[in-house]
């Protein structure tokens, strides 16, 4: 059965192109993941604050160092772009920042994010899911970011918004997550 409406964005628009650095402002970079990363994705997870909100924890650099394989392989897959959050200066890292389960065609992304501990309170998370967010509506033309949280912590999915005019963070549809977390959803 034929679609009645062109895809949103067209096929191929993130992988015939290189994944880009985006300038966050204010000392913040948002660039791809790169191997050597492993060692301080793999510290962060660590952090017991880390797993109240993850269903993963690492067990090894290795493992890490896999995950980032993956991350790097689904730019061009179109079905997830993962960044690395570090210090424009230094490329220490402050956290990660993505757009995962992309439906080029509907034109919609879910924002996932997370900051390393001596990040956090900073506004990096802010500033990240802003600069991700202007990148996605502005460069690629996607119409629908959703941010997803636990409901304890809609204060910041607010502060974290994707949107600045999102007002409201709806958990009345709370549902558990593969983490038996509630989680609701943020557009």
């Amino acid at each position: 059965m034929p679609y009645l409406n062109s895809p949103v964005v067209p096929a191929g628009t993130l992988a015939r192109v290189p994944q880009p650095s985006l300038p966050g402002g204010d000392g913040l970079l948002l660039r791809p993941w790169q191997a050597k990363d492993a060692p301080a994705v793999y510290a962060a997870f660590q952090d017991p604050l880390m797993h109240q909100w993850h269903i993963r924890s690492a067990d090894s650099e290795q493992e890490v160092a896999d995950w980032i394989a993956q991350w790097q392989s689904c730019w061009t897959d179109e079905c997830q772009a993962q960044w690395a959050v570090v210090d424009a200066d230094t490329d220490e890292l402050l956290g990660r920042v993505a757009l995962r389960q992309i439906l080029l065609d509907d034109g919609c992304a879910e924002v996932a994010y997370w900051t390393v501990a001596r990040a956090r309170g900073r506004g990096v998370a802010v500033r990240a899911t802003t600069t991700l967010s202007r990148w996605a509506f502005e460069e690629i033309g996607l119409h629908r970011l959703e941010l997803s949280c636990w409901p304890p912590s809609c204060s910041s999915a607010r502060s974290s918004a994707p949107c600045p005019t999102r007002s409201a963070c709806s958990c009345a549809n709370a549902s558990r997550s593969s983490a038996s977390t509630p989680s609701c959803c943020c557009r």
